[in-house]
């Protein structure tokens, strides 16, 4: 059989590459986001806090904190599935079909998680809706608050990177399912391989060299069995020498 080590590996797509490479920047761009939210979430709990104190809003000294804990914990839930998918980006270079399922299955929520924050972003975020309560500030009221101990960049900045992460996580997921990838990460079989020079194969019965039973022609004998020397010659009548036969003229001596 032809060595294994001698088999050519298996040539991985560009496309595969490339789908690789767009989550890593999905990786990278929620990593920003959490920077931003980290030196940000502060101001803005401040800023809750200060538009509700003095209002009669049930539990309104609780708003900044219930914003605070939700607004951290999402964006580390979403850079811990980043990291998820940076490292089933790894394991698709490789051919590994479980990774790219996997990856669609967590590509998929985080799909409908950032295009949920832009969609929310959009409309207005934590403002929208109007009056935050009868006898609570106004969205106008807490918008301006927050733009006031915001940076100016944070919203904006925000907005791109969230436009780019779905952007780059919707085309490497696409990228996952052309048919050149399905071809590379189909597990191969094992087909006919192609004779070397030099190599020796098995004969079929039947054909030149195959090994013969006991009992054929051309079967060699084992060592254990004895030589016997060949029969000794006899004449026939046809061997008779001319001079013998009856009838025949003797030689002249003369």
């Amino acid at each position: 059989m032809v060595d294994s080590q001698s088999t050519p590996a298996r040539q991985r797509p560009s496309i595969v590459s490339i789908s690789s490479y767009l989550l890593f920047l999905f990786l990278a761009c929620q990593v920003i986001s959490l920077i931003i939210t980290l030196s940000t979430i502060g101001k803005t709990r401040d800023a809750l806090r200060d538009a509700y104190a003095g209002s009669n809003v049930e539990n309104a000294d609780q708003v900044g904190d219930v914003f605070y804990a939700i607004g951290l914990g999402s964006a580390i839930l979403v850079l811990l599935l980043a990291v998820v998918l940076g490292v089933l980006a790894l394991f698709n270079n490789q051919g590994r079909n479980g990774a790219r399922i996997t990856t669609w299955i967590v590509g998929g929520i985080m799909v409908c998680c950032v295009g949920g924050g832009l969609l929310s972003n959009a409309a207005g975020g934590f403002t929208a809706g109007g009056d935050t309560g009868a006898n609570g500030p106004s969205s106008e009221e807490v918008q301006r608050r927050l733009e006031e101990a915001l940076p100016s960049w944070a919203t904006a900045v925000s907005l791109l990177l969230g436009v780019i992460s779905l952007i780059a996580l919707l085309a490497a997921l696409i990228l996952l399912a052309m048919p050149k990838a399905n071809a590379f990460f189909r597990k191969p079989t094992a087909g006919w391989e192609p004779p070397t020079p030099g190599a020796s194969y098995p004969q079929a019965p039947g054909q030149p060299g195959y090994p013969q039973s006991s009992g054929e022609p051309g079967y060699p004998q084992s060592s254990g069995e004895p030589s016997y020397p060949p029969p000794p010659a006899t004449n026939r009548p046809d061997d008779t020498p001319p001079a013998d036969r009856p009838g025949s003229t003797p030689p002249s001596t003369s």
